[in-house]
């Protein structure tokens, strides 16, 4: 886990090993980060928020409570393959949005 000393973290974040986290980033709590993420500089993770699977987050991106990006595709020909979710710069996902990363 690579989390930039100018992040801040929530003591309620979980934020898995092999996750890396830019610099001035804010991680919002009961928020989940999982170990394939990887945020730009200073993207805002608000609260309940789950980031997931092979993704990335583009500088200044603010992300709202209850989003869920980066899981595995809603497609039932998803078979496992190694497919990857790149949000570009200076986005705002707001509540309750669900991305997922592609099928082959």
């Amino acid at each position: 886990m690579a989390i930039d000393a100018a992040a801040q973290v929530h003591p309620s974040a979980v934020i898995e090993e092999g996750a890396v986290i830019g610099p001035d980033c804010q991680i919002g709590p009961f928020s989940v980060i999982g170990p394939k993420v990887k945020l730009g500089q200073g993207v805002i993770v608000k609260s309940h928020v789950v980031l997931a699977g092979n993704t990335e987050i583009g500088d200044e991106t603010v992300i709202f409570p209850f989003a869920c990006i980066g899981e595995v595709p809603q497609d039932l020909k998803f078979k496992g393959e190694n497919t990857k979710l790149v949000v570009g710069k200076r986005n705002r996902i707001r509540e309750g949005c669900t991305m997922n990363p592609g099928t082959e």
